[in-house]
Parts: C-alpha cells; structure tokens; sequence
C-alpha cells in the first residue's frame, strides 16, 4: 500500500506542475505572437495579426499570419531585426 501512495503522490504533484506551468507558457506565446506582430507591421510588411509562431532559435521564428504570409523574423549580424517573406 505504502508504494501506491507514493506513486499516487509523485502523478498528483506532476500533474499540478504541469497544470502551473501551462497558464504561463501561455501568457509567454499571446506575448510573442503581439510582438512579433508588431515587429513585422513596423518594418511594412503585410500580414495583420501573427497567429502563430514557431521558435527556430533563440530570437530566430517562423511567423505565420491572419493572411496567409509568413515570414522568418531574426536578428542579423548587425543586431537588427529583420522580417524575411517566406515562399508559401
């Protein structure tokens, strides 16, 4: 019985973890689609609103948009962010 309690414990404090963790891994992907939907609108490229996004490094996404354009929005060389169409 002592072993089932134990297990018993270890899913229930798993669970609530994950359960903590999703909310804020949330508020962090509403954060980022708003940002880089404004980083994309300030360099004059159409899109509307980014819906979502796909981390390929740090400071390096795929953007996908409301109309169907994506872009690869990065940081270059010279620390400047910069928004690249993608062909679809």
């Amino acid at each position: 019985m002592r072993e089932n309690t134990r297990t018993d414990i270890g899913i229930c404090t798993a669970l609530c973890a994950v359960l903590v963790a999703a909310p804020a891994a949330a508020a962090d992907d509403a954060a980022l689609l708003k940002d880089l939907t404004s980083v994309i609108a300030l360099l004059g490229l159409p899109c509307g609103r980014v819906v979502s996004a796909k981390a390929l490094k740090s400071d390096d996404h795929v953007a996908t948009c409301q109309d169907g354009n994506r872009y690869r929005v990065f940081i270059n060389a010279e620390g400047r962010v910069v928004a690249r169409r993608l062909k679809s």
